[in-house]
């Protein structure tokens, strides 16, 4: 574990926490994969990954498999911070247990949001999670959020908006009040002006490949290198157009497509049991993204 708050908020600052999916083989868990794409992200420049999450499944996987995950990534990545998806007070023990150093959180419906956040932060460190409402996340006010990000264990925010600029322009405003708060994009469709906005990180599901592109995307805007900045911005909301588009749910699976063309999990191993069937053109414009990208952005 890297420790409280304020170390993980420091590790984090500045860097990519790619939101890293679960290969699979049918509704099998390919486990040869998994340690493999892990050995494959260890070698990027990311701060941490982020493991259990949306994209990961963690809701929908069995427990076994959400501990054989978890404890696979800690050990791939034993320097780097591990974020794990939380969803109540037991799973953020599990990752506790199993090595995370901090959880991605929001409130379930019908629970007070600012007591949820503190009770999980008993546990771990916690990065509060604003999330679209169409993936059953849960849209604060700025009193609630203000009420969330004064807690002491709660490091900074992720806003994954998906598509309201106006939102993300908002969260951006107040955070930028509280000097503690980490602003954590999570807009793979706007990457590059949410840092312009004030994101100090990227916890992304986008980060699952093309991972070299995007920790750079993060460095051009810290070093001010505005021409890189404008290209790998340009080339990577062009990719996120293709990955991240209706049927939403369909971008776990297309996100595997695309770690498997850019070299992180074999071909065969990018089944999602839970998300909608796409067709096989799907996969070939996901292809044809990462090569461009690759090509525009390299």
């Amino acid at each position: 574990m890297v420790g409280g708050a304020d170390a993980v908020r420091a590790r984090l600052d500045g860097g990519l926490v790619p939101a890293v999916p679960v290969p699979f083989r049918g509704r099998t868990l390919d486990a040869d994969a998994l340690a493999g794409y892990a050995r494959w992200m260890a070698a990027h420049p990311v701060a941490g990954v982020a493991v259990n999450v949306h994209t990961g499944r963690g809701r929908h996987l069995a427990e076994s498999a959400r501990r054989q995950v978890l404890t696979m990534w800690r050990a791939a990545l034993p320097d780097r911070v591990l974020v794990a998806g939380a969803w109540n007070v037991a799973s953020a023990s599990e990752a506790r247990e199993l090595g995370a150093d901090a959880v991605l959180a929001f409130a379930p419906k019908g629970q007070d949001p600012v007591p949820y956040h503190e009770e999980l932060s008993r546990e771990l460190p916690v990065i509060a999670f604003h999330l679209y409402a169409a993936a059953g996340g849960a849209a604060y006010d700025d009193a609630t959020l203000r009420g969330i990000l004064e807690l002491p264990g709660v490091l900074g925010i992720k806003v994954a908006t998906l598509d309201s600029v106006m939102t993300f322009q908002r969260i951006a405003s107040l955070c930028g009040a509280l000097p503690r708060t980490l602003l954590i994009s999570g807009e793979d469709r706007f990457l590059g002006y949410s840092l312009l906005l004030g994101a100090r990180a990227a916890l992304v599901g986008m980060g699952a490949a093309l991972t070299d592109l995007q920790a750079a995307l993060l460095r051009a805007r810290a070093d001010s290198d505005w021409p890189r900045f404008v290209r790998l911005s340009a080339a990577l909301d062009r990719f996120g157009a293709a990955t991240f588009t209706a049927p939403m749910e369909g971008y776990v699976r297309r996100m595997l497509w695309a770690a498997a063309e850019d070299g992180g999990v074999p071909a065969e191993s990018c089944d999602d049991p839970w998300g909608p069937a796409l067709p096989a053109a799907e996969r070939e414009a996901v292809r044809r993204a990462v090569r461009d990208a690759r090509a525009a952005g390299g």
